[in-house]
């Protein structure tokens, strides 16, 4: 069993856990669910950076990358960087994070927001949207294409952006459709957890033009993104380089200023 397996396996306990707890009636009566939301593909359209900045505090691959900082700092360090977006990590068991944490993040800054989690239920992408998400990622490798098609249409309906993850050919040719916003291609292999920057390169071809290409994992540094951009990418996610320093928006100030250069 590999790890995403394993994952998923846990995610499906938790749900249902979560859907006993809070009926999908009280999601929606949650504040934030009639907020407008704002839309991450049509920000990293206009960009010439296309930073989506992630708040994580650990990982399966990495175990700690950093535990010290709180969410409301790094949001506020974010959006004064001038990244396009925030990706939020609300898995607990493996990455350490929570909902909490976009609640908070969405306190703190007026930033499209990416709820980065592992989403096998309808119900998480209601939870996503009363929790003040405006993005939700839906991970091909763990999907089939009628849960794809299902999950990525209520999210419309909820004025929220989809981002697709896929991380091979077989995964992107059963995942288009007109329903998604913005494809990613993950250059980490979820088997042997290398990472290539090849991978975005030899997918970019495939995708059609209608969506907005955004590479994710091994962006380490501003020639990562030069490398990618004739390739048609505008988005680019960066978690553990921000993370693992001890200021993520001086890190995001910096990395952007270094890309503009």
């Amino acid at each position: 069993m590999n790890i995403l397996d394993k994952i998923v396996n846990d995610k499906r306990i938790e749900v249902d856990l979560r859907k006993q707890l809070i009926p999908v009636k009280q999601l929606e009566a949650s504040v934030l669910f009639e907020r407008q939301t704002v839309s991450l593909s049509d920000k990293l359209r206009h960009s010439n950076t296309g930073i989506i900045a992630e708040h994580k505090r650990r990982s399966p691959s990495k175990q700690v990358i950093n535990h010290n900082l709180n969410v409301f700092d790094v949001a506020k360090g974010y959006q004064n960087a001038g990244v396009c977006g925030m990706s939020v990590l609300t898995d607990g068991k493996y990455f350490g994070g929570s909902l909490d944490d976009l609640l908070t993040a969405r306190a703190s800054c007026n930033l499209p927001l990416l709820r980065k989690e592992f989403i096998i239920d309808s119900y998480q992408i209601i939870e996503a949207k009363a929790y003040g998400a405006d993005v939700i990622l839906l991970i091909a490798a763990i999907l089939t294409k009628a849960e794809i098609k299902v999950f990525s249409e209520l999210a419309k309906q909820l004025k929220l952006d989809v981002l697709l993850e896929v991380h091979n050919e077989e995964e992107l040719h059963k995942s288009l459709m007109p329903s998604l916003d913005m494809l990613g291609v993950n250059n980490r292999n979820l088997k042997t957890f290398d990472v290539s920057l090849d991978t975005s390169k030899q997918l970019s071809k495939m995708i059609p033009n209608d969506f907005v290409k955004v590479s994710e994992s091994g962006i380490s540094n501003v020639e990562a993104i030069k490398t990618l951009q004739p390739y048609g990418y505008k988005g680019f996610l960066i978690g553990e380089n921000f993370m693992k320093t001890n200021n993520p928006g001086d890190s995001a100030t910096q990395f952007i200023k270094d890309l503009q250069s």
